[in-house]
């Protein structure tokens, strides 16, 4: 048999010497500008554009925003280089702490319940000023700008409390803090030698007010605000550059980041410590609202649809699936008398129900950690509990802001359709939401959980990986307007999030 199989072997390969065969060659369709020239690309924008991740700008996520890797891919059809104003920060800067700045988030597993958090890496570093040559930067991205603020001298002076434009990550690499604006200064590097920009402002002129609980209306972006200053902006980048062509993104729904659905007010466990201390107050509160509710029932005077009114729902005491107390303004006046005469004024909370819809934003972890929120005994003041929670006519109004923003964006676009195209990123981040995005076989999901999780630790800002799969959106979308082949680039070279330390 083995003589047999030598036998074979050589047969076959004396047929392969006696014959040739010619594989054909893999047919690759060479990198083209097409119709574009990507010799110097100019991006503006705010800190998606930037880079932010994990709630800082660090030197990995500015080495790993998509305009970053848009640049490196357009090489591939004669772009040149693309300068960043380095933050040279290893962990950034994301909140101050009792010893110092604290840097970028982290996953940290809880040592007490073994769940998993972002948590402040440790140590960080305050935002120095940019030391390289400022007339070479083509990113011009700065964290929490608006149109407003990408428009105006303020934003880069000066600091102070009368200022609610400053923007020290813009004042770090403005070309004449207090003069200059970001616009301003990316028409600037736009006027000399650009021939591409991306642009993708607009979120933050409705984010800031959600992430805040829709608290605060005066920082929501008017329809009318929001149209002039985007034709103002791309105005002026259209008109440095007669030549330049551009991509424009759209902005994100609300549901789609994971800082609105990262905590569950329906699950939210009540801290041990403060298990005994509420429960006594608990029972004495609803104690109170038994008297009133048994006053109302009692009532001759009144109709079963007013008692109904009247009535007010009484505290659950179960720890164990304990939902979270709101204000609750439509609920109906209660007092009742004390033994010592003084009149009793029954708080306007009620606990959280399922079919309420409520998000809460990450930053109101912090104050559920502290047990405010959760305490009949001090019910939340006003201003605590709407930057705590969205409600479903708070989300609603988000939403159509959204919707009407882009419709202003998408209108922006068509009409100046010869020079500039629309990236839909709203739609890929649908997609994502939906479970239909995946590189690879590898999915991505609006989470930040590793290693599929697109969202960094803020849950707001995408990782690398998610921006990875947005530059690959905006190379489809310019290949497909302007017949070019940039190349796209594989997401699965790019790391999600870290795993839990």
């Amino acid at each position: 048999m083995k003589i047999f199989n030598k036998l074979l072997y050589l047969l076959v390969l004396g047929s392969f010497a006696a014959c040739t065969y010619e594989f054909p060659e893999p047919q690759i369709e060479q990198p083209t500008s097409g119709s574009a020239d990507f010799t110097k690309i100019v991006s503006v924008g705010n800190s998606l554009t930037a880079g932010f991740m994990d709630g800082a700008l660090y030197d990995r996520g500015q080495q790993n925003s998509f305009a970053v890797i848009l640049a490196e891919q357009a090489r591939q059809v004669g772009g040149g280089d693309f300068n960043v104003p380095e933050i040279n920060s290893v962990n950034g800067f994301f909140q101050m702490g009792s010893q110092g700045p604290l840097g970028r988030l982290i996953l940290t597993v809880n040592t007490q319940t073994g769940a998993a958090g972002p948590e402040p890496i440790g140590a960080g570093d305050l935002p120095g000023d940019f030391t390289g040559n400022k007339a070479n930067l083509n990113n011009f991205g700065v964290p929490g700008i608006t149109l407003g603020t990408a428009l105006t001298p303020l934003t880069g002076g000066p600091a102070s409390p009368a200022n609610p434009a400053y923007n020290r990550m813009y004042e770090r690499f403005a070309s004449n803090p207090g003069t200059s604006t970001i616009i301003g200064d990316a028409a600037a590097a736009l006027a000399n030698g650009g021939t591409f920009f991306t642009f993708w402002l607009g979120n933050n002129d409705v984010l800031g007010y959600a992430t805040g609980g829709a608290s605060n209306p005066a920082i929501l972006t008017s329809d009318a605000d929001f149209q002039q200053r985007l034709g103002l902006a791309l105005g002026a980048l259209l008109q440095a550059s007669s030549n330049a062509k551009g991509a424009v993104a759209n902005i994100p729904d609300l549901n789609v980041l994971p800082h609105f659905n990262l905590i569950n007010p329906l699950s939210f466990n009540v801290p041990d410590d403060f298990r005994s201390a509420l429960l006594p107050g608990l029972t004495q509160l609803n104690q109170a609202i038994n008297g009133w509710n048994n006053a109302i029932s009692n009532n001759e005077n009144l109709t079963d649809d007013e008692k109904a009114i009247l009535i007010r729902p009484v505290l659950t005491d179960n720890f164990n699936q304990y939902k979270l107390v709101v204000a609750d303004p439509t609920l109906s006046d209660a007092q009742v008398p004390l033994p010592n005469g003084d009149i009793f004024v029954i708080p306007k909370i009620r606990n959280l129900n399922d079919s309420d819809g409520y998000k809460l934003p990450l930053g109101a972890r912090a104050f559920l950690e502290q047990g405010i929120g959760i305490s009949p005994l001090a019910p939340i003041i006003e201003s605590q509990h709407d930057a705590m929670i969205l409600t479903p006519s708070e989300q609603d109004e988000i939403q159509q802001k959204i919707t009407t923003f882009n419709g202003f964006i998408s209108a922006a676009v068509q009409a100046n359709a010869e020079r500039l195209v629309l990236v839909d990123v709203n739609d890929l981040l649908n997609r994502v939401l939906a479970g239909s995005v995946s590189s690879g076989g590898v999915g991505l999901t609006a989470s930040i959980v590793p290693p599929n999780g697109g969202f960094s630790l803020d849950g707001v800002h995408p990782n690398a990986r998610a921006h990875a799969f947005v530059a690959n959106h905006f190379i489809n979308a310019i290949n497909g307007k302007w017949g070019s082949n940039i190349p796209l680039v594989n997401p699965n070279q790019f790391i999600g999030n870290d795993l839990p330390r």
